[in-house]
């Protein structure tokens, strides 16, 4: 990761509690996240894969949730998420008309590890998110193929490229160029290290609407040519912790995921498709148990305040990690996106960054 690109660099913390060593959803051990970025002509867009624990997810299944703020979305496996509150593929992010070509790919990824799907056992439930790259990127040459999925889920590591990468290649923030962004915290719970991590792929909010921690609000020095300011952009929001939790207490914590969006300046309009999921890899949940009882672990409710505070500021600032490590980037027909970071400089009169 460069540095030299995160939000915390540029002056952009967020709340009061401290980072992770990497500031990122890997700072939960096992996580990994890959990417593959497809840019060229009028391709703005790829695939990011986020998986949570290096062992097989389709036998041994994280405890995860799902909440969605705004429905205007066309993601994938989420149901059967909510359902029975555990994950077993990785995560796929891409754009709108890439969730099936994605989704496929989980699943031919899941059979090559457990021949048994859909045979001697269940079928497997491939979980793919999405956001419109549209204004960006042709999204009508559907470019995006399996082989592109599988890339992204074999490049995956604890390094977590920020910006214009993987599925954040066309995506747009306030007016700005978005894309990818990570943030964590750590937490101090009952004498032992636990951290609560966010990844995002952000691609909402109006032009003008922007508001950094300091109260500023920040709009692109050249309007946007889009004929209004509805509120038509997406966000899905990726929370992992290793902290023990239910799924219920889960989806408790992704709730409150909404509160760093609100304090950006967002309001999750009729157009926007927000959606939050996570898992836990303090609770893992065999396929092939044959115990009629399981043991798990939750955190006391007396606790969960840390969790809702962390995953608001998480979540804020891996908005703001996105738009710091963004590029200005002109796309299809000559749609454009200015950098944030090039915007301040030139609102302070500082033209040297």
């Amino acid at each position: 990761m460069d540095r030299a690109r995160r939000a915390q660099d540029a002056g952009l913390a967020c709340g009061s509690l401290q980072p992770g060593r990497f500031n990122s959803i890997t700072d939960i051990p096992g996580v990994r996240v890959g990417h593959r970025t497809l840019n060229d002509g009028d391709i703005r867009t790829g695939v990011t894969a986020i998986i949570p624990h290096g062992g097989n997810l389709y036998r041994e299944k994280p405890v995860a949730a799902v909440h969605v703020l705004n429905g205007f979305g066309k993601s994938a496996g989420l149901m059967q998420i909510e359902e029975l509150g555990t994950l077993e593929t990785p995560i796929l992010l891409t754009n709108t008309l890439s969730v099936g070509t994605c989704c496929t790919a989980l699943v031919r990824h899941a059979i090559s590890s457990n021949p048994d799907i859909g045979r001697e056992t269940s079928t497997v439930n491939p979980v793919v998110l999405e956001c419109n790259d549209g204004y960006l990127n042709d999204i009508q040459a559907l470019v995006v193929a399996e082989d592109d999925a599988r890339a992204a889920l074999d490049i995956a590591s604890s390094d977590v490229a920020v910006g214009s990468v993987g599925a954040g290649c066309g995506m747009s923030t306030f007016g700005f160029k978005g894309g990818i962004g990570t943030a964590s915290r750590r937490l101090e719970i009952d004498g032992q290290s636990f951290h609560l991590g966010v990844l995002v792929l952000s691609n909402f909010g109006r032009s003008g609407d922007l508001r950094l921690p300091d109260g500023r609000i920040i709009s692109p020095v050249t309007p946007s040519s889009e004929p209004d300011r509805t509120e038509k952009g997406s966000i899905i929001i990726v929370a992992a912790t290793d902290i023990p939790l239910s799924d219920r207490q889960l989806r408790r914590v992704l709730r409150r995921s909404g509160v760093g969006l609100a304090r950006l300046g967002s309001f999750w309009g009729h157009g926007s498709g927000d959606i939050a999921i996570g898992f836990t890899t303090g609770n893992i949940l065999a396929h092939d148990g044959n115990a009629d009882l399981v043991e798990i672990r939750i955190l006391s409710e007396q606790r969960i305040d840390l969790l809702f505070q962390a995953v608001a500021d998480s979540t804020q600032e891996a908005v703001l990690d996105a738009l710091v490590a963004a590029n200005s980037m002109t796309g299809r027909t000559g749609h454009h996106r200015p950098s944030l970071l090039d915007t301040l400089a030139t609102l302070s009169g500082d033209v040297s960054q």
